[in-house]
């Protein structure tokens, strides 16, 4: 069982290439994402990295957080889940009547 790793405080000229190298120097990486801006396509300043092993991981957070990564220190922690999205611009209950 892996874990999914949040890796913030990215410089914006990192992709998800970098990350998998960078993290892949510690164990197996089976997936990297950097967020971008849907409308621009820049980086949004962080991402998630899953690790296949869960000690892979905790060796990534205790060695990659707090890193200088082209002059910005990481942010490197396990993912919290994704709190579920509610109502929203256009959504909502459609049930009032």
């Amino acid at each position: 069982m892996g874990k999914k790793l949040y890796v913030g405080n990215l410089p914006f000229s990192a992709t998800e290439e970098t990350l998998n190298s960078k993290f892949s120097e510690l164990g197996t990486v089976d997936s990297a994402k950097v967020i971008t801006d849907r409308d621009t396509g820049r980086s949004k300043g962080f991402g998630f990295v899953e690790m296949s092993n869960d000690d892979e991981a905790l060796e990534c957070i205790s060695k990659f957080d707090g890193e200088d990564m082209e002059g910005r220190p990481l942010r490197v922690n396990e993912a919290k889940p994704q709190a579920p999205r509610t109502g929203g611009f256009g959504g909502g209950n459609r049930d009032r009547y």
